[in-house]
């Protein structure tokens, strides 16, 4: 069983993001979990590296075939490919963070370039990666770096609001497995080239950096300045799109394997990717890869020297020099290509024949070798907390009542009270990241008070011994019901809103309930990570309902006329928790267990009532607010 205060929680793949949504279907169309491989800064970063890296003849060849490219449009493209000392706040867009902006704020080089060219939001993103990466390079401690993540992603979204929801039906950033031990390089690339092929990382590089191998070719041929200036611009589009797949593949979750459902491969990417994995290179080198968030130097030159070697093929090919690729001879489009890894499953065309990826092993030879299939001794899988469950609750609270069920029962009170419950739902924990919440469930039980006395009464030895008088509410019992949802503004705006938005607009409904699961349109009910357990505010996420009587009516001492008057009760309390604080949580392959203290506030309203002596005049009752803390312990079992 994995042991931890907060455990990871923050990606799948891309796909597993609108997979997740299905998931949820049953009780609401609901946002799947993100799954990144680096995050912005990080891809960037390798990027630069492998820029600085460049001999010098080749460095200056790819000045020119972007200072080319950006004609027209320096404005919005930097100076440089690679500005190294780019800060916060940046004003222009270099080559290097192409990179970053691919796959994962777009869908294909033409979509990203459209983007870069065409919008200010993209400015915004990566002024919010560039503080991120201040916030990760500052982290003490794993809860700094866990916080860093969720206000990144939280600013994301809104910067970018297909950010959460840009998902498809593939695993494109994620190595395949290989089918056996002994596979070689040249047999693993004609199983992911071929036309047919599943989506994933390598076949996506590969596709795009032959493209764009093509278009530099030609932009050095072509005699018209504009032709060039396109041509340069689309090349420098395919590449960035392509070397994001090639980062992705130093990623350690991404090479851990991608099979299973979305719960297992979820998991399985966050726990590599934060503990590590120990591999070696097609090449037989032994390395040590981590993941998203967690690069180290060595993860970033190790990348970048992959990365150094594919930008040198392109930048022969400037020269006419390299792969001539004859399935894209007669390739005459000038635009960035318009593939959407996205949406599409497969390759629809094989990537390259048999010669070409024979050029290509200089580059791939580098790649570390990918995790063995299902069955043919894989490394163990992890399971994030996603999918139908079905549980148990047992709590504990205590809690001071602001007077009893009479007018004139001003006097504050203390009490207590056990209850437990069955309980079931779907985990979505994580939409974005671990301190996100798309916990939905429905749970019914029992509940048994103590009775409550006034404090008053309390401190008096003689008050203990005259009986129901002294008790502002006596000991009773209830049957429970608890209910728990995120909302995008109010409470139950989801459930409200999704029979209409799911027909009419789904994409605005997933985005709502992204950031419903990550804090709602104002974000102040995400979790909050600390060294010692995560925080949140709850309130209006959870309501708990429970209705004393209903096994024989209570009977209550109510003053009135001057004397107690018994009467018999049935009364409704409804409960709001507040504050939530998980000190820790567990989680094996399929159950998970954790300890959360609630602060909440409840109010117990009467509902029937009559009095015990038939005739005798009914006191005026009132509803009982109250505060107070519980302490429950919850456990759930997956189905899936």
């Amino acid at each position: 069983m994995n042991k931890d205060p907060e455990p990871r929680a923050a990606a799948g793949s891309p796909a597993a993001r609108r997979l997740c949504a299905w998931i949820a279907a049953l009780t609401l169309p609901w946002p799947s979990a993100t799954a990144l491989a680096w995050v912005y800064p990080e891809h960037r970063d390798i990027a630069v590296v492998a820029v600085q890296s460049l001999e010098p003849a080749r460095r200056a060849t790819l000045e020119g075939l972007w200072a080319t490219a950006r004609s027209g449009q320096e404005a919005r493209l930097c100076a440089q490919a690679a500005e190294a000392a780019q800060g916060r706040r940046p004003a222009c867009i270099d080559f290097a963070a192409l990179p970053a902006i691919a796959g994962d704020h777009a869908c294909s080089p033409r979509e990203m370039l459209d983007s870069v060219l065409g919008t200010d939001w993209v400015l915004r993103v990566a002024d919010v990666s560039a503080k991120l990466k201040d916030k990760l390079a500052s982290a003490k401690r794993r809860n700094d770096r866990v916080n860093a993540i969720r206000n990144a992603d939280i600013e994301l979204q809104r910067a970018d609001r297909e950010y959460a929801t840009r998902a498809g039906a593939n695993n494109v950033h994620f190595l395949l497995p290989r089918p056996a031990p002994d596979t070689s390089l040249e047999e693993y690339g004609r199983l992911l080239l071929d036309k047919g092929a599943e989506l994933n990382a390598v076949g996506a590089y590969a596709w795009f950096h032959l493209r764009a191998l093509r278009k530099a070719a030609r932009s050095t041929a072509s005699q018209d300045a504009a032709a060039r200036q396109q041509l340069a611009l689309a090349a420098l589009a395919d590449e960035a799109f392509a070397l994001h797949f090639l980062q992705d593949a130093f990623a350690a979750g991404h090479v851990a394997g991608s099979w299973g459902n979305v719960a297992s491969r979820k998991g399985t990417h966050d726990y590599y990717n934060e503990r590590g994995l120990e591999t070696v290179t097609f090449s037989g080198e032994r390395v040590v890869l981590l993941g998203d968030a967690h690069m180290r130097p060595e993860d970033a030159n190790r990348a970048a020297a992959t990365v150094r070697a594919s930008l040198e093929q392109l930048l022969d090919a400037v020269q006419g020099l390299g792969i001539r690729d004859p399935d894209l001879e007669n390739n005459s489009t000038a635009l960035p290509d318009g593939f959407d890894v996205c949406r599409e499953a497969r390759f629809p065309a094989r990537v390259a024949p048999t010669e070409t990826l024979r050029a290509l092993q200089p580059v791939l030879a580098q790649l570390p070798l990918p995790a063995l299939a299902a069955g043919l001794g894989e490394l163990p899988r992890f399971r994030a907390e996603i999918g139908p469950f079905i549980g148990m609750s047992a709590g504990a609270r205590a809690g001071t009542v602001y007077g009893g069920f009479g007018a004139a029962q001003t006097d504050v009170g203390g009490t207590g009270g056990l209850d437990l419950a069955v309980r079931a739902g779907v985990g979505l924990d994580g939409v974005l990241n671990e301190s996100g919440d798309g916990l939905m469930f429905a749970e019914l039980g029992i509940r048994q008070d103590a009775v409550a006395r006034t404090l008053v009464c309390v401190q008096s030895p003689s008050c203990a011994t005259s009986g129901a008088a002294s008790n502002v509410v006596p000991s009773r019992s209830a049957l429970s019901l608890r209910l728990r949802a995120p909302f995008w503004l109010v409470p139950g705006d989801l459930v409200l809103a999704a029979p209409v938005l799911a027909l009419a607009a789904p994409k605005a409904l997933e985005r709502m309930a992204v950031q419903a699961a990550n804090g709602g349109l104002v974000p102040w009910q995400s979790g909050m990570s600390s060294p010692i357990g995560r925080f949140q505010f709850v309130l209006g996420r959870e309501v708990g309902l429970s209705l004393y009587g209903m096994r024989g009516e209570d009977m209550v001492a109510v003053p009135g006329g001057g004397r107690n008057v018994e009467v018999h009760l049935r009364s409704l309390q409804v409960e709001f928790p507040v504050l939530e604080y998980r000190p820790f949580r567990s989680f094996s392959q399929d159950q998970s267990s954790g300890l959360l203290v609630q602060l909440f506030v409840a109010f117990d309203r009467p509902l029937h009532r009559e009095t015990v002596q038939a005739g005798e005049s009914l006191p005026e009752l009132r509803t009982i607010p109250m505060v107070g803390v519980r302490m429950v312990f919850d456990w759930r079992k997956y189905l899936e």
